[in-house]
């Protein structure tokens, strides 16, 4: 078993399920929590996400296959998917793909899933289809104001990670997303968007 990252709230670990390579997700004990508490915690955002991993299949989001989840260990082991996070794509390759993760991020939103941690790491490419990856962070919710916040953490990783790019990348994405949502929910969002970032404790992204 090889470490992969060290996470705030996981450890990855490459492992083998039934001779297949795969992900080990380890949920941390936070010791600053109550024993019980912590375990509770750990317990519901571990069947949270293994169950959520499979329920955005549904709608036709591709994600890594759960094969085994442990409650007393707080982990999951889920398929690897051997190809590359979008983060370390070349910049071309990247804008072009913003649009696909546009549609992915709008057909979440559409059947109410929020993801959480919407950054380039967590969309993964593989034989011509992207991935979305780490659901820790997820909820079902169909509040705009969620799905907003959902936008504006993609929009400041681009903005901070690929800022060469980040204008080709934005639009690409809106597009895709606009594509799925509608003009008017669009609308909607860009809108709690802009009103996200003119809050006195964000600032403002070009």
């Amino acid at each position: 078993m090889k470490l992969l990252k060290k996470g705030a709230e996981a450890d990855l670990y490459q492992t083998k399920w039934q001779d297949s390579k795969a992900i080990l997700k380890i949920r941390k004990i936070k010791k600053y929590r109550n024993s019980s508490l912590d375990s509770k915690i750990r317990k519901q955002r571990t069947i949270k996400e293994s169950q959520m991993l499979s329920h955005v299949k549904s709608f036709g989001v591709p994600t890594p296959l759960v094969y085994f989840v442990n409650l007393d260990k707080t982990s999951i082991i889920m398929q690897e998917i051997p190809g590359k996070p979008v983060h370390d794509l070349p910049p071309s390759q990247i804008i072009d793909l913003s649009k696909e993760i546009g549609r992915l991020v709008g057909t979440l939103h559409k059947n109410g899933v929020m993801h959480g941690d919407l950054t380039t790491s967590n969309f993964i490419l593989f034989q011509k289809t992207v991935y979305v990856i780490d659901f820790g962070l997820s909820q079902i919710s169909i509040k705009p104001e969620d799905h907003a916040v959902d936008l504006r953490l993609i929009k400041e990783i681009l903005n901070s990670a690929h800022a060469k790019i980040m204008m080709s990348s934005w639009k690409n994405f809106l597009n895709g997303y606009k594509s799925i949502v509608g003009h008017a929910y669009f609308t909607q969002i860009t809108k709690l968007v802009s009103d996200i970032e003119s809050r006195g404790r964000y600032a403002q992204v070009v």
